[in-house]
């Protein structure tokens, strides 16, 4: 969906009353993020707590959607947002690729993982986000592993999130494309067992919770807190191992406010926002920050290893055939 520049100018979430001042007040950066819209309120109004005369207007939708998005405005030659707060490194880096990111060489990257953010510092991962399987405590089925989905019991049953509009999802769909014990064989057995594929992880949540559709593909803090919460929803880390994504934050090369941008991606690392990405029910990049209530002692969580390049150069190519197979 392309928006004109003048309906974008109206289009960025308004959140609560106090989070932003006048433009004469305060100077402005514009952020574009994949983030439940719960999340990035409160990411916001905490950001603006440590940054109080920076006015944050903010674009908030799936990452492919923002993609698409940025396309259009890349191609118009007036690319809007300051800093990107997405899903996935993989599209990170297909905007890296095509010179699209600043570098911010002096972002404090202590106590993260070196796999969590880019060697050349373009992008940095704020969190561990892995998708595994939830499925309703009514269901008749305990699935464990990603091959019971294809199972005869499953048939008409399952839901997935559209890698159309998920980047987690996407980073999934290539991820598996490229696994040869799995390949586009699994996703063709899924579309075979009639899986439905739905716009977003939030879409999925609400379906397998309610008992609509007993099983689903899930990012693993939506269940997890949902079922802290009361859902009736149990979640599988399946043993062969999960996708994980890390929900990397960047500042554009065309960033019109690069100050207000490297003060978003401070936040973001810092030992507050990392806490913060805590209390929201995410698993923190910076493993001193804790580990969420939700997250079982005894959890066995194993990282499938995904090839991040090879899913970039081929993750069009996987959308496009996904599309075909599962319509949208």
């Amino acid at each position: 969906m392309i928006h004109s520049l003048k309906r974008l100018a109206l289009a960025p979430l308004a959140f609560a009353a106090g989070l932003t001042v006048s433009a004469a007040q305060a100077e402005t950066l514009m952020l574009y993020t994949s983030q439940p819209e719960a999340d990035a309120s409160k990411t916001i109004e905490e950001f603006r707590k440590v940054n109080p005369g920076i006015d944050v207007q903010v674009y908030r939708s799936g990452t492919s959607d923002i993609l698409s998005k940025l396309a259009a405005e890349f191609a118009a030659g007036a690319p809007q947002p300051d800093v990107l707060f997405i899903a996935d490194a993989v599209s990170m880096e297909l905007l890296k690729k095509d010179g699209r990111l600043a570098a911010y060489k002096e972002a404090n990257t202590t106590g993260f993982p070196a796999e969590s953010y880019d060697v050349d510092k373009t992008y940095f991962g704020s969190k561990l986000i892995t998708t595994g399987i939830a499925y309703n405590t009514g269901a008749a089925e305990k699935p464990q592993h990603w091959s019971d989905l294809t199972g005869s019991a499953y048939k008409g049953m399952l839901v997935m999130p559209s890698p159309l509009y998920s980047g987690a999802a996407a980073y999934q769909l290539s991820g598996f494309a490229a696994k040869p014990e799995l390949g586009w064989a699994y996703f063709e057995k899924l579309k075979t067992n009639d899986t439905i594929a739905v716009r977003g992880n939030g879409a999925v949540l609400k379906s397998v919770a309610s008992g609509e559709k007993p099983y689903g593909i899930l990012v693993d803090f939506m269940a997890l807190n949902a079922k802290a919460k009361g859902s009736p929803i149990e979640f599988v880390f399946p043993e062969e191992g999960v996708p994980a994504v890390t929900e990397p934050v960047a500042m554009l090369s065309t960033a019109k406010n690069p100050a207000a941008a490297k003060k978003f991606i401070d936040f973001i690392l810092s030992d507050a926002g990392q806490k913060l990405a805590l209390s929201q029910g995410y698993l923190p990049a910076k493993e001193s920050a804790g580990r969420p209530s939700w997250l079982p002692a005894d959890a066995k969580i194993k990282i499938m290893p995904i090839d991040i390049k090879a899913v970039l150069e081929r993750t069009e190519e996987d959308k496009s055939k996904f599309s075909k197979l599962f319509g949208g």
